[in-house]
């Protein structure tokens, strides 16, 4: 694996993107348009308009994938430079999946007030802003004040979009074993900024947030720790276990998000009756699939990995979060945003499958059930469904800048761009 990733980032050209034109450049004339004298006359009309930046140039499909390399993968604070692999590798999904350009920057700062600054300063360049590969605490407040300052939306993915996936995965899971959501006990192995987004997030759909129990590396969230940042302060709980194994007994859902192997079989056969576990953790994770299911046949199970059933993956809500997103001009991606997200997600996933998709998996069929909770990558209605659940929501909830073109309008102009694209 090693040597096939690095021949397949270093063939030439090296890594993965390319910007190329848009316009014809076959000749002088071309030229005269494309640049001077002829720029000057779009230049004068976005001047007397700012808004016709969006007709005269690419800011409307145009996202900023934005690191500083302080949380990459696993990998952790290895650097602006070594993040730069995974940047690139976002923008291809962008492209891919929802027609979306992307420019990859890397900032040479950890200092959280200078990533904001930076960022800021951005915004006249891009329709949408990606932060990318942030570590917590930082990320909290890096987000928290460019949502409030600018007027485009910026999404950390590795908060939100683990949250709106789970979520969706998590829905289904309780339609298929008929659990109410408010009745669950939930362990979240993990407190970062994918775990804290998730507790966040089930809670939307009727979790109780005092029946969330999280744990870091350091062991249970409860009143005898003394050293909580305060991002995990309100995740405190008054009960004396201190340990995974003693938590996760009697729970009805687990959740990792932390490192490979944390878990067992016979933690899993501690939990309670049509146990969920939603092992998240990449490449490897909290216990291996099929010792978990060998351990509960009744569990509902659902990894990160590609080769199992039932993966959670990001690339299954940000390129059309930001896809609809950007097309009503929205101002942010706000809470009504990512709840239609999943809500359209869980939708898919229970409708019939259609044969090229199950062919392009090497499947005789899908069909919605324990093995199948979440649409899969490749399932070419995402584009559409998912995203005009998110712009709809966003003109609903007054964030859109511009009204929602309606259904077969807006089909349309997908079909189109995804044809251009």
């Amino acid at each position: 694996m090693k040597e096939k990733a690095l021949e397949y980032h270093s063939i030439f050209p090296a890594g993965k993107t390319k910007v190329v034109p848009t316009k014809p450049t076959n000749n002088s004339a071309d030229l005269t348009l494309a640049y001077s004298p002829g720029v000057a006359y779009p230049c004068i009309e976005i001047a007397s308009d700012k808004n016709k930046v969006y007709e005269y140039t690419n800011r409307g499909n145009l996202v900023g994938i934005i690191t500083n390399g302080t949380a990459v993968l696993g990998l952790g604070n290895i650097g602006p430079e070594a993040g730069k692999p995974v940047m690139e590798g976002k923008a291809v999904l962008f492209k891919k999946f929802a027609g979306i350009d992307v420019f990859d920057i890397e900032l040479n700062t950890t200092d959280p007030d200078e990533v904001i600054q930076t960022i800021q300063k951005l915004e006249p360049t891009f329709g949408g802003i990606n932060l990318e590969d942030i570590r917590a605490p930082e990320c909290f407040y890096i987000e928290k004040t460019l949502d409030e300052s600018m007027d485009i939306p910026v999404f950390h993915d590795d908060q939100h979009g683990t949250a709106i996936i789970t979520t969706a995965a998590l829905m289904n899971a309780l339609a298929l074993n008929g659990k109410k959501a408010e009745d669950l006990k939930i362990v979240i192995n993990g407190a970062g900024a994918a775990a804290v987004a998730i507790a966040d997030m089930i809670c939307e759909i009727g979790v109780s947030f005092d029946n969330i129990y999280m744990l870091d590396s350091r062991g249970m969230l409860n009143l005898s720790r003394k050293d909580l940042h305060d991002s995990k302060k309100r995740f405190v709980r008054n009960i004396p276990e201190n340990t995974l194994r003693e938590v996760v007994k009697g729970a009805d859902v687990f959740i990792g998000v932390s490192v490979r192997d944390v878990m067992d079989q016979v933690m899993v056969q501690s939990m309670a009756k049509d146990p969920i576990v939603f092992a998240l953790a990449n490449p490897d994770p909290e216990i291996p699939y099929e010792l978990a299911k060998a351990a509960r046949p009744d569990v509902i199970l659902a990894t990160g990995r590609s080769d199992h059933p039932n993966q959670v993956n990001n690339v299954l809500g940000f390129p059309f979060i930001f896809r609809g997103a950007m097309d009503i001009r929205s101002k942010r991606v706000n809470r009504e945003m990512k709840l239609a997200c999943a809500n359209a997600l869980a939708e898919l996933a229970r409708l019939p499958v259609p044969k090229e998709i199950c062919e392009a998996y090497g499947v005789s069929s899908l069909e919605f059930g324990p093995d199948y909770i979440i649409p899969k990558p490749f399932d070419n209605r995402l584009l559409f469904y998912v995203s005009s659940a998110v712009a709809k929501a966003a003109e609903e909830s007054g964030v859109a800048q511009i009204p929602y073109p309606g259904d077969e309008e807006y089909k349309k102009y997908l079909e189109a761009r995804m044809l251009h694209s």
